[in-house]
């Protein structure tokens, strides 16, 4: 397996990392009104766990390639990629005029970490799905148990 891939710098992975971070570096220097995003969370091994995960997830898709990858063109992966990340913005929106029910803190969860699977996935960087998979998990256990359930 380590023959199909090699270590290089993908561009687009950290663009879209940055892209997902937008909004939240926003949302550390202006709250949002109804801000229930920091309260204290009760999970904090997880998010620990979800934290390394996303570490190992940007590090995984911005360094390491697949050997056999075409070249980053528009697919419909990346189209989906892309409208996850526009659902993400739309719920942060929507979190900033004052709306903070279920289906606004699953936008803030699952369409960003969508984003990073179906980016590996069309740039057939298997090594990167493992830690978000294991990010996306942590992240939505996370939203479930401190703001839904």
């Amino acid at each position: 397996m380590a023959k199909k891939y090699k270590l290089g710098f993908d561009i687009g992975a950290l663009l879209l990392f940055v892209a997902v971070m937008i909004p939240n570096f926003i949302w550390s220097a202006l709250p949002a009104p109804n801000d229930i995003l920091r309260a204290e969370s009760v999970t904090k091994t997880i998010d620990a766990i979800a934290s390394v995960c996303q570490a190992l997830m940007l590090a995984a898709l911005c360094f390491i390639q697949d050997r056999e990858r075409k070249k980053l063109s528009v697919s419909p992966l990346l189209i989906a990629t892309g409208l996850c990340c526009l659902l993400y913005y739309i719920s942060w929106l929507a979190y900033y005029r004052g709306l903070a029910g279920a289906i606004v803190i699953l936008g803030l969860s699952v369409p960003p970490c969508m984003a990073f699977i179906l980016y590996a996935i069309d740039r057939k960087n298997w090594v990167a799905v493992i830690p978000a998979l294991g990010f996306t998990i942590g992240h939505i256990i996370y939203a479930m148990v401190n703001f839904i359930a």
